[in-house]
């Protein structure tokens, strides 16, 4: 199903079957940053900091995986398999009977070895599957509003599996009683089940541009015979990490890191927030989740219309600033002594809830153009480079948060399986809940001051890509160049290949 040279026509099937995919992206990490470090602490008997150890080693391997990943996708297409199957959808299809390790996370009863393991299997079947996943929009169309919609799809299925992962141990607390540690391996066996059947969506109503014979494909013959494993690891990471030269792919990193990793330390801390420092239960913890999830849900439809009409840096700003209000509003709540039965811890929920929402989507909708940035710059196409840097990066700072929180905790007197903690361990935990999640975007806010992505300057910069690939050297207008080089952060006599990022292979 590899595209030719015209573009197919995107419907509204083809945008439910990208955005279904998000059930495995944000779905399983809703589910991970919410519930397992709970999970491992209270259920299984281990410590914070081994909870937290678990969760950084299985991250940071991951890490350093998912560049090869992105690498070897954009090379594929050389190979049979990729001649059959796709360069990315390949390894979509070869993740769906690998999906179920999701389920093993979260058997009760383990050892810590089993634990690490069991988390470091679902977290390279993820990248094996997410990454080329990641892809996929910016192959099948190159128009911005198009693409725009494959992001709204992505985040609104996302925000849907991540209100699942929020009411689904209520309901099965409620089955299976307050206690039980079965609770989390049901809700494990249920999400593994709905990753399989939206990867098979996405694999079937999925195409490429790539197209074997064509340029890229060459490209990637010629990488692929690289004369030793040295000289190809070396070849892998300089072609990747050359994608941090491009200006507007620095500031979005900038911008998502600082919107993703508040959230991180929120919803590793938020749970414990709600259970000790409200008086609450897990079951309210996880109504309390649930609700801020719907909310996020109806605010990245807000979204996706504010960054249609635009700039996505101006929208991102209004939701980081709702995200702090509310964060800031739940410490205020909780040091005037009320507890997780108020009405009141409503409020900062939703508040939080509406600035998540479009922090969740807007990074997202500015990721599908980075690839449009680097070709400027490159004359080449290397979506897989973009995805498995971004996830290299993510899932190392990611790692860094969540087992930052659990380490903070331990130190801060955090006792594993009490039904209550010290003044001083509860103390922390606030701490770690507001100074995070409040530090964390004001950095995404400074960042986005400086990224002018956007619906207009997209088309100029789409409008220059064809001058140049129609051999073309001068820039259409001052205005024009001055908006490429603004994105990509060189000069225009320097774009289309005559830079050192081209030869970054």
């Amino acid at each position: 199903m590899n595209e030719g040279p015209s573009p197919r026509p995107v419907h509204l099937r083809h945008y439910l079957a990208y955005g279904s995919n998000d059930v495995l992206g944000a779905g399983s990490m809703a589910v991970i940053s919410g519930w397992v470090l709970i999970f491992y602490t209270q259920f299984c008997g281990l410590s914070a900091g081994q909870a937290a150890l678990i969760f950084a080693v299985a991250r940071i391997l991951d890490a350093f995986a998912s560049p090869i990943i992105g690498f070897v996708s954009d090379h594929f297409g050389a190979t049979a398999l990729g001649r059959r199957f796709g360069r990315r959808r390949f390894f979509i299809l070869a993740a769906i009977p690998l999906l179920p390790s999701f389920a093993l996370m979260w058997l009760p009863g383990q050892e810590f070895w089993f634990y690490l393991v069991s988390y470091v299997l679902f977290e390279l079947v993820y990248a094996m599957e997410i990454i080329p996943f990641e892809t996929l929009a910016a192959e099948m169309s190159t128009d911005y509003r198009t693409k725009a919609k494959f992001a709204g799809s992505r985040i609104l299925f996302g925000q849907a599996s991540a209100i699942l992962a929020g009411f689904l141990p209520l309901w099965l607390i409620t089955a299976l009683g307050r206690d039980n540690a079965d609770t989390f391996f049901y809700m494990g066996c249920i999400f593994a089940v709905l990753f399989m059947v939206t990867a098979f969506i996405l694999w079937a109503f999925s195409w490429e541009r790539f197209v074997p014979g064509s340029p890229e494909a060459l490209d990637a013959a010629r990488s692929s015979g690289a004369s030793s494993a040295g000289q190809a690891l070396k070849a892998l990471y300089r072609n990747l990490f050359s994608t941090l030269r491009i200006r507007a792919f620095r500031l979005h990193l900038g911008i998502y890191l600082g919107g993703y990793i508040a959230q991180d330390v929120f919803n590793a801390a938020f749970t414990f927030f709600v259970i000790f420092a409200l008086a609450g239960t897990t079951a309210v913890a996880s109504g309390l989740l649930g609700t801020m999830y719907i909310v996020q849900f109806f605010a990245v439809m807000l979204a996706i219309n504010a960054s249609l009409r635009t700039l996505p840096a101006r929208a991102y700003q209004a939701a980081a600033g709702c995200f702090a209000v509310g964060t800031l509003v739940l410490l205020a709540l909780w040091s005037a002594g009320l507890s997780a039965t108020s009405a009141w811890i409503w409020l900062p929920v939703a508040l939080a809830g509406l600035g998540r929402g479009a922090i969740n989507y807007i990074p997202w909708a500015t990721y599908n153009y980075m690839a449009d940035v680097d070709e400027i710059v490159t004359g080449r196409r290397r979506e897989g480079a973009f995805a498995g840097v971004m996830t290299f990066i993510r899932k190392a700072t990611q790692a860094a948060a969540v087992a930052g929180v659990g380490w903070l905790m331990q130190a801060g007197g955090f006792v594993s399986g009490a039904k209550v903690q010290s003044a001083d361990a509860v103390q922390v935990i606030a701490l770690i809940l507001g100074l995070g999640t409040v530090i964390m975007l004001a950095l995404g806010v400074l960042v986005s001051t400086r990224f002018r992505l956007g619906p207009a300057t997209h088309a100029v910069l789409m409008h220059e890509i064809e001058h140049l690939r129609a051999g073309k050297r001068q820039p259409t207008s001052p205005e024009a160049k001055a908006v490429v080089e603004d994105l990509s952060g060189w000069r225009y006599d320097q774009l289309w290949g005559a830079n050192g990022v081209a030869t970054s292979r």
